[in-house]
């Protein structure tokens, strides 16, 4: 089995290690294969480190880091500032190729930021979009950007539906179909942007465009890619995740009001487990950065030890499956893709 080694932003995040460590410590359980390096302050987190069996010690390392990007950082400062910041050294060990990968639950923007800056962007994409799987009837949807980019072009808007059919693609997805988020299906509806995106992608033959999509159909599987601006994506994404938390909440409530009902629960354990754990915020954390020359899964920054559990998972998936190399590889033959690659099938 081939070892896959992930660099960890150990500072990251709202809670920084004292999530980060122990959710490290189970994915190392989890995936005997797995190494991690823990990049920031070694007295932050060894404090949290118990005592490991060697076989496991010697899965884990921690590599020094004396700075952290705060959530409330400015972007374009942190390209000039905090050189030895942990974000920026976990960046430059996947640049050097002393890992395969990394997470962080760092601030967005200067992710964003110190990943274009530290392991530059795949020719022929102007801006890296980050893409996430949500859950829907009959399987994930992908949605992207998430918010890396606030403001986008239409070109912008078509590198990002390419780069989503492109990653589909490659993990065996045959013909992704691929959409726009809009106010309407109708041509008239939605933003310059947004239609002229929609007349570059109708007149490609290398992504299967089906149209607008409207927010209540992401999760009725329309479309396999769902493809929008960062910002419109980020508030999408936030709304799925505070409905799914309202339901929850008073799912449990409902269920606990009479002993009758709790009985009922307690019978449909099963059910009522799956649909908690298929809506779950915590499970679907983890979001790619497509577009650079390295794999970098952003976490929620207020992720938990189970959520942040959650992404390093996908880290480990897109590791195995070198989904950022080969998606570079495929925009280097980019020509060919647009000659060859065909669009939904007539």
């Amino acid at each position: 089995m081939t070892a896959t080694l992930l660099a960890v932003d150990a500072m990251s995040g709202d809670l920084g290690p004292r999530v980060i460590v122990p959710a490290c410590l189970a994915a190392l359980r989890r995936n005997p294969s797995l190494e991690i390096v823990l990049v920031g302050n070694p007295d932050s987190i060894s404090t949290l480190l118990p005592t490991l069996p060697g076989p496991l010690a010697g899965r884990l390392h921690i590599h020094p880091a004396s700075e952290v990007v705060l959530m409330d950082d400015p972007p374009a400062q942190m390209l000039r500032g905090k050189p030895d910041s942990s974000m920026r050294v976990t960046l430059q060990l996947v640049r050097d190729g002393q890992v395969n990968g990394c997470v962080s639950s760092g601030n967005t923007g200067a992710l964003m930021a110190l990943s274009r800056h530290v392991l530059k962007v795949i020719p022929g994409i102007d801006r890296p979009a980050i893409m996430t799987a949500l859950p829907a009837r009959d399987g994930p949807v992908y949605l992207l950007d998430l918010g890396a980019n606030v403001d986008t072009t239409a070109d912008q808007l078509v590198q990002f539906a390419l780069m989503g059919s492109l990653a589909l693609e490659l993990t065996g997805v045959v013909q992704p179909r691929v959409a726009l988020l809009n106010i309407g299906i109708e041509s008239i509806k939605g933003s310059q942007q947004v239609r002229q995106a929609g007349v570059l992608l109708e007149q490609s033959d290398f992504v299967c465009y089906t149209g607008y999509i409207e927010a209540d159909a992401v999760f009725a599987n329309q479309a396999d890619v769902v493809v929008c601006d960062g910002f419109v994506g980020n508030v999408l994404l936030k709304t799925v995740e505070g409905v799914a938390r309202l339901m929850g909440g008073q799912m449990r409530e409902e269920a606990g009001r009479t002993l009758w009902r709790r009985l009922l629960v307690g019978l449909n354990r099963g059910l009522w487990h799956g649909l908690a754990r298929n809506w779950s915020p915590d499970r679907y954390n983890g979001a790619v950065l497509l577009g650079v020359n390295g794999l970098v899964v952003k976490s929620h920054g207020a992720a938990g030890e189970r959520a942040f559990l959650a992404a390093l998972e996908q880290a480990v998936q897109i590791a195995g499956e070198d989904l950022p190399s080969r998606l570079a590889q495929r925009f280097g033959q980019l020509p060919e893709v647009l000659r060859q690659t065909p669009g939904c099938d007539s």
